[in-house]
């Protein structure tokens, strides 16, 4: 009952997919982040339907780009997204580090905010525009592990303030089922990509491997540790830097 309890405060927490109601306690969020991943599966299954009826219908690439952008906000609810636009916000303020972690709690949006959602957006567009339906399971995949290794570091990383959402998640969550189950889910993505393509799946390791040194970097000299907004942030640029290595991967391998 704790795990189907844990589960259902994931997608309750990080998807505003309908959920029974449950105890919010510390007992029941504590396994919570373990489940993060399978957020990334709703989305990237619901993504894998939208190209199969894109390829039935014979939809135009621009309607099957736009709508496979929107569908990770529409199950997401926007939640990474925020922290997203949150954390461009206060990196174009060149402000001190005190300052930047005030601007990421304001609930005001900045025109670098609104910029880089805008320029977000039409990147994933053209890039699941470019998707055929065999690429669905790896595409999917990419929704998985992002979600598997965001909640890796949210509880790795130093953070960088004592409260928030992701330390009051965070600071109870066992380490070792959070390594051992995201480990699970990222060498499920490795072997679905290295089913499909072994050169693509070598590609999206270095991606991954890439956007998570950037992040430790990023995280630790502008602010000093991690966030919430920092921790969407990731999660958005991880899910849209595995996009651009698989589909660039196979129009260069």
């Amino acid at each position: 009952m704790r795990i189907l309890n844990a589960i259902i405060i994931a997608f309750s927490t990080y998807s505003r997919l309908p959920m029974p109601q449950v105890e919010w306690s510390d007992e029941n969020r504590r396994f919570s982040l373990c489940f993060f991943p399978l957020v990334g599966l709703v989305i990237g299954a619901a993504l894998g339907l939208w190209l199969g009826v894109c390829k039935w219908l014979h939809f135009s690439p621009l309607l099957q780009g736009a709508v496979g952008a929107l569908i990770p906000l529409l199950i997401s609810g926007g939640i990474h997204m925020d922290g997203f636009m949150d954390t461009l916000d206060a990196l174009a303020s060149w402000q001190p580090m005190e300052k930047k972690l005030e601007i990421l709690k304001d609930s005001r949006v900045g025109a670098f905010a609104v910029i880089g959602c805008a320029g977000y957006l039409l990147l994933s567009c053209a890039l699941i525009s470019e998707a055929s339906a065999r690429d669905a399971a790896a595409l999917g995949c990419a929704f998985i592990a992002s979600r598997a290794i965001s909640a890796y570091l949210s509880v790795r990383l130093r953070p960088a303030k004592r409260e928030g959402m992701l330390r009051s998640v965070s600071q109870n969550a066992p380490l070792r089922p959070l390594l051992l189950g995201g480990g699970a889910f990222i060498a499920l993505c490795l072997i679905v990509w290295l089913a499909l393509s072994p050169l693509r799946a070598l590609l999206m390791c270095v991606a991954m491997a890439l956007i998570v040194l950037y992040y430790r970097h990023m995280a630790y000299w502008q602010f000093g540790g991690v966030t919430g907004d920092l921790a969407g942030w990731f999660s958005q640029m991880c899910e849209l830097c595995l996009l651009a290595a698989w589909m660039i991967g196979g129009k260069l391998l």
